[in-house]
Order: C-alpha cells, then sequence, then structure tokens
C-alpha cells in the first residue's frame, strides 16, 4: 500500500506512564499495609495502640488498596497501552484520559484518610461512603466514555479479544458498583443501605462475587490476551475458544453470588442457584487458562530465561488453580469445612498474589522498558523478584490451607461424651498462631520482590529516554463493508455497541433472576414479630461497631450445625435481619461469632472484655480499645439517622426523631448503674456504653418468638 494512503498518528505513553507509576507505588502501601495486618494477628499490639490502625480499620484499607489502588491501575496502565495499538488510534480524548487518572488517585487517597477514621459502609470490597461513591460512578463513566469514544474512532475494522473483555469489564463493573451502592445519607459521611438483611446479603455477594470476576478477572484476561502473545512472539491459541471463553465467563459469572452465603438465612432456591453455576464455572474459566497455556507452544524454551514469561506462566497457573477451587468451594460439603476458616483467605490471595499480581509484574517488565526506549535494567534482579514472589505465595498460603484444616477439625469436633470437645473458640485460635506468623513472612517475602521491581525500574527509567509520543500509520477504516460468508461472531466484533449491548444482557440475566424476587416475594423473609427496630443507643452502638470493623474477625451468622448451635446457641433466621443496615454476617472468624452474645454475660464483663481482652480470654489475640471508655459518642446526628431509617422503612414512631436523644439517654443511664454496680465509673455518653448496648441485644429478638410466615 502507498504511504499516502495512510493515516498518521501517535500513542500517549504519558499517561501509561502515570498508570504505571501510580500501580508499583499503591502495590507497595498496599502490601506494607497488608503486612501490618497479618502481623498483628499473632502481635496485637501491633496495632500501635490507637484506634485508626487497628486491624478492623486497616484491613479494609490493605484490601481496598491493594484492589482498586495496586491492580486497579495496572489495568488502566494495560488498556492505555493496549487499546490504542489494538485499534490504531489514539485515545479518543485525552482530557478524560487525566481526568480518569487524577481522579482516581484522589479517590484512592480518600479512601486512605476515611477508612481508618471509622468511615464505612463495612461492605466487603464497597466500603467507602456515598460521597467517594459517586466520584468513582463518575470518574468510572469518563473511562468507558473514553474507550467507547477510541472504539468509535477506530481504523482496525474488528475488536480483537482482548477488547470484548475491556468492554465487559466496564460495563458489569458499572451496573455492580451503582445498584449495590444504592443507600440514604445521613450526614456528609454516614449512609445507611437501601437493602437489610437477606436482601442486602444478596446483593453485596452478587456485587462482591462478581467486583472479583469483573474487576480481578475478566481486565485482567484482555491483557492477558494482549501481553501474552506480545511477550511470546506467538499468536493466540485458539480465537473460537476465546469466543466460547469470553460468553460462557461473562454469562455464568453472574450467577455465583449466592455461593458465598452457603448454610446461611439467605433462601435455598437461591444457594442452589448459585452452587450450580459455581461449578459450571469451571468451564469457561479453564477454557482461558488452556488457552493463554497453549498460545506458548513452541515458545517454552524462553520461559527457562525470559522473567516476564515466568511471570505470565505462574500467573495462569494460579487462575486455573483458584477457578478451580472457587467452585469446588461452592459445593455445600466442601463449604461447610471452608467458609468462616482460612481456607477462604489462602484462596483468595492465590488469585491474588499469583494471578493478578504476578500479571501485572509480567506486564511491567514487558512495558516499562519499551516506554524508555531501553532493556530492562536487570534481568538477575527481576529473576530475584520471580522467586521472592513465588516462595512469597507458597509461605502466604501453604499455612493458611493448613490453618483453615486445623479449625475446621477442631470446631467440629465431639468427644465421647457428645459435648464439643474444644467448646472456647480461642482454644483453635492459640493452636494456629505459628500459621499466622508464617503467612506474615510470606508476605514480607512477596513485598521484598515487588521493593525489588521497583528499584529495577527506577533503574531502567534512569539508563533510558522516555518517549512520550509514539508514531504510527494506518489506513482509515472503509465505510462500507458486509462481506457475504463472514464469520457471525467476525459480523459482531465490527459492531462495538451492538457488541456492547449483548455483553450487557448477558450480565444483566442472572442477578436479576435472583435478586428480583428475593425484594420482592416476601416470603423470601419470613417475619418474626418480635424482632424489633433498634433503640437509640443500640443503633449507635452498631456504627461504632461498623466503624470500628468488627465484622472482619466476628461474623453474627450461626449456620444448621451442631457444632455451631452448641457453641454459639439457636442458628440464625432470616426474620432477625431485617432492620440491619448493612447486615453484618461476615466472611471470616478470626474471633467467635457474636449472633447470640446479647444476655450472656454482665455488661462489665464487656466492659473489661474492651479494656483488657485478656483480662476476660486469657490467651486472647484481640487488641484492647481503652479509648472507648473515654471518647465522647457524638449523638448530634442521632435525629437524623431516625428520619433516615423511617425513610427506608423502618417503624419507628412518627416524631421519634425528636425522642430519641432522651431515649438514648435513659438506656445509657442503666448500663451505667449497672457497671457502677460492679466497680465501674464511666459517663454515660461514651462509645463503651453504646458499644455495651448493641452487644448485650445482638440476638435477643428471636428468644421471645418463633418465626412466622407472611399472611
Amino acid at each position: 500500500m502507498n504511504d499516502s494512503t495512510l493515516e498518521r498518528f501517535h500513542y500517549d505513553n504519558k499517561i501509561v506512564k502515570y498508570f504505571s507509576a501510580a500501580t508499583i507505588i499503591w502495590g507497595l502501601v498496599g502490601m506494607l499495609v497488608g503486612l501490618l495486618a497479618a502481623t498483628q494477628l499473632f502481635l496485637p499490639e501491633a496495632n500501635l495502640g490507637n484506634p485508626y490502625t487497628t486491624f478492623g480499620r486497616i484491613r479494609p484499607l490493605h484490601t481496598n488498596a491493594v484492589i482498586f489502588a495496586f491492580v486497579g491501575n495496572a489495568i488502566f496502565a494495560g488498556v492505555y497501552y493496549s487499546m490504542p495499538r489494538l485499534l490504531k488510534t489514539p485515545m479518543w480524548n485525552s482530557f478524560l484520559s487525566w481526568f480518569h487518572f487524577w481522579g482516581w488517585q484522589l479517590i484512592i487517597v480518600a479512601a486512605a484518610i476515611t477508612l481508618p477514621l471509622g468511615f464505612t459502609t463495612s461492605k466487603e470490597y464497597a466500603e467507602l461512603e456515598w460521597p467517594i461513591d459517586i466520584a468513582i460512578a463518575l470518574v468510572w463513566v469518563a473511562f468507558g466514555a473514553n474507550m467507547i469514544g477510541t472504539l468509535i474512532k477506530r481504523r482496525e475494522r474488528h475488536m480483537y479479544v482482548a477488547i470484548w473483555f475491556y468492554l465487559a469489564s466496564f460495563v458489569t463493573v458499572a451496573v455492580l458498583h451503582i445498584f449495590n451502592s444504592f443507600e440514604l445519607p445521613v450526614s456528609f459521611m454516614k449512609s445507611y443501605s437501601a437493602y437489610a438483611g437477606v436482601q442486602d446479603a444478596l446483593v453485596q455477594w452478587w456485587y462482591g462475587h462478581n467486583a472479583v470476576a469483573f474487576f480481578l478477572t475478566t481486565p485482567f484476561l484482555g491483557l492477558m490476551y494482549y501481553f501474552l502473545p506480545k511477550a511470546a512472539n506467538r499468536p493466540v491459541y485458539s480465537y473460537k475458544l476465546s469466543i466460547v471463553h469470553f460468553w460462557s465467563l461473562i454469562f455464568l459469572y453472574m450467577w455465583a453470588g449466592p455461593h458465598h452465603l452457603l448454610y446461611t438465612a439467605l433462601p435455598e432456591w437461591a444457594q442452589v442457584l448459585g452452587t450450580v453455576f459455581s461449578v459450571m464455572l469451571v468451564a469457561p474459566s479453564w477454557g482461558g487458562m488452556v488457552n493463554g497455556l497453549l498460545t506458548l507452544r513452541g515458545a517454552w524454551d524462553k520461559v527457562r530465561n525470559e522473567p516476564v514469561l515466568k511471570f505470565m506462566v505462574v500467573a495462569i497457573t494460579a487462575y486455573g488453580m483458584a477457578t478451580f477451587e472457587g467452585p469446588m468451594l461452592s459445593l455445600k460439603n466442601v463449604n461447610a469445612i471452608a467458609h468462616y476458616t482460612d481456607w477462604i483467605v489462602g484462596h483468595v490471595h492465590i488469585g491474588g498474589l499469583g494471578w493478578n499480581g504476578f500479571l501485572t509484574f509480567g506486564m511491567l517488565y514487558w512495558m516499562w522498558p519499551r516506554l524508555f526506549k531501553t532493556s530492562l535494567f536487570s534481568t538477575k534482579l527481576a529473576n530475584t523478584h520471580f522467586w521472592l514472589g513465588t516462595l512469597g505465595i507458597v509461605f502466604y498460603a501453604l499455612p493458611l490451607y493448613v490453618s483453615g484444616l486445623t479449625q475446621f477439625l477442631m470446631l467440629k469436633e465431639f468427644n465421647e461424651a457428645g459435648r464439643l470437645a474444644y467448646p472456647n473458640f480461642l482454644e483453635t485460635v492459640i493452636q494456629i498462631v505459628p500459621m499466622y506468623m508464617l503467612r506474615a513472612f510470606g508476605g514480607l517475602l512477596y513485598l521484598s520482590g515487588a521493593i525489588v521491581m521497583m528499584y529495577n525500574m527506577w533503574m531502567t527509567a534512569k539508563q533510558g529516554v522516555f518517549q512520550e509520543t509514539e508514531e504510527d500509520q494506518a489506513p482509515a477504516l472503509a465505510k462500507a463493508y458486509n462481506p457475504s460468508g463472514e464469520f457471525w461472531h467476525r459480523a459482531w466484533e465490527r459492531k462495538p455497541v451492538f457488541f456492547t449491548i449483548l455483553a450487557t444482557i448477558a450480565i444483566a440475566i442472572g442477578g436479576a433472576i435472583e435478586i428480583i424476587p428475593t425484594i420482592l416475594i416476601k416470603s423470601n423473609v419470613p417475619t418474626i414479630t418480635s424482632v424489633k427496630p433498634y433503640t437509640p443507643l443500640e443503633l449507635e452502638g452498631r456504627d461504632l461497631y461498623i466503624a470500628n470493623g468488627c465484622v472482619g474477625c466476628h461474623s453474627q451468622m450461626i449456620r444448621p450445625f451442631r457444632s455451631e448451635t452448641e457453641r454459639y446457641g439457636e442458628y440464625s433466621k432470616a426474620g432477625e435481619f431485617v432492620y440491619d443496615r448493612p447486615f453484618l454476617w461476615g466472611s471470616k472468624r478470626t474471633g467467635p461469632d457474636l449472633h447470640r452474645i446479647g444476655g450472656k454475660y454482665p455488661d462489665s464483663w464487656h466492659y473489661y472484655h474492651m479494656v483488657d481482652p485478656g483480662s476476660m480470654s486469657p490467651g486472647s489475640l484481640m487488641p484492647p480499645y481503652p479509648w472507648m471508655t473515654t471518647n465522647e459518642l457524638d449523638k448530634s446526628d442521632l435525629p437524623a439517622k431516625i428520619r433516615t431509617l423511617q425513610k427506608l422503612g423502618v417503624p419507628y414512631p412518627e416524631g421519634f426523631d425528636q425522642e430519641a436523644t432522651a431515649d438514648y439517654d435513659a438506656q445509657a443511664s442503666k448500663i451505667v448503674a449497672n457497671l457502677k454496680d460492679a466497680g465501674v465509673e464511666v459517663a454515660p455518653n461514651t462509645e463503651i456504653v453504646a458499644l455495651i448496648a448493641y452487644l448485650q441485644r445482638m440476638g435477643t429478638d428471636i428468644k421471645q418468638q418463633a418465626a412466622v410466615p407472611n399472611q
């Protein structure tokens, strides 16, 4: 073709460099916070003696930092590098690109400030409060608009497979974020979920599972389909397998959320659907893994010498392991063993450290030197990073599998007399402390590898010259093109709007079929007439419980197992949670379940347990919270909380917002009197009084009356 028929354009490497640098920096921050959290599990003193760095507050900081800051910036770096090159055009709008970059970094900074301060919704992977939720939606829409604009002005007729995954990720994350974030604000940094109890749990894990699917999986599959063939200098193994992989994956994933809620108060039909579709996910997930690994056919000799390919091979293998283990954990008999134990933490980190972390490292090692027109500073250091990271994953995950099985075996065991062999939950915690130490050591190795990478990248940049723009040329896209006999999917690939609509329909079906009946059909949540709304003092105590991240260690869901009902009491019923906004069923038991803690101990026991946990539970690894005995609780927004909950359907009497403070004071004075009788002097407006009120209320409604069906 004659040069005169080609259009010249350039790619913006500067935005890629910024997102890549942010990936490295935030990755180190997220891993460091994770190491601090892991250390606190065997050394509570590592909370540094203040409320802002306790485990309950920094755990969500860690998960948000590694998911949205480290992995998120990696996705954007890869997309802004690969998409223009695949479509033969610059990104549509430079302003939107930079709005996306700076907006995303400001969101991360806002999360880093608000989460340690206790501003949280407590929803897994969606802890940020409503103003930040709105900012996330705006920035995400800007990213999507830029992506779609680029697709419309492309010079390449057909969309390559990586673009399919980018599009599906954008659409689905937008849908998930918006629907899960329906909440009614109380004040600038406080809101209540629009959903309650069982419905809130289902919507949250529809979001939570699919945030893993469409933020941590599908965009990374897109990156795999671009960067792995580039690094191996081989075409993708099978185009048709990628079609089956893509459509079956995005359709099936959206049904699988309920597998996080097996044996809970969720309706049985929803649990069954979640299990069935989770097991079906093995096929498309492994289709992607096979397509990736077989792309290396004829290039395996390079894996021995190329650190980029080493990282990518382990990443794809970890993806295969995690996506086999996930469906297996969705089987109810396996879930009964693993849920609420460290097994789940190990499973999640195989995916996080292996799949997301290693694919990110491989992508950066391939891309960064090309941005600076040089070679990698040190292949030896990259290989060192690879082995530190690999050993880190092994030392992190294997102890957690041992820990999870230990927890299961001890907590389920009965003696010859038919009684629990280990009735005290703390007995299991003491046994697994060495596993927590090994897990932290694994995290330290992984972090050390990332530090080595940062140095390698810095030196690579120093020895090269950054190329801010990269020139390219391609013929303009011909308007008329409709060949006869074209393969049906190839026809879809040249119609991005039509393709996006089809992907949206595919992801919407599963969620709609599960969520709509659960919300609209009342028989899914049988009424318990004795369940009443929380009193103002209990409500404030519950909000404190949420702010301090107590749900990160304690569940509030007793499953219908003999071992759990013997240890904790009557199993949990759906109708008990109708006023819980948000639900607090938890996803991990580092401490015992608390759903039936109400009335089990006197007020003074809870006081001393918060001041010095070891005094009430010898050997406890829970950190002390002495500041709660002196911190005054600000109840100025209490009337606004009552009014907000009334709007959401909580049946407080009309005008109760004006009486809430007096009600608070009356109940607080009773607890203060109880504490005084036990020799404890405390002011009625302190945080500890409100927290005690909530703990003493927890799970007591069921003792009064059994469930009755809706009339």
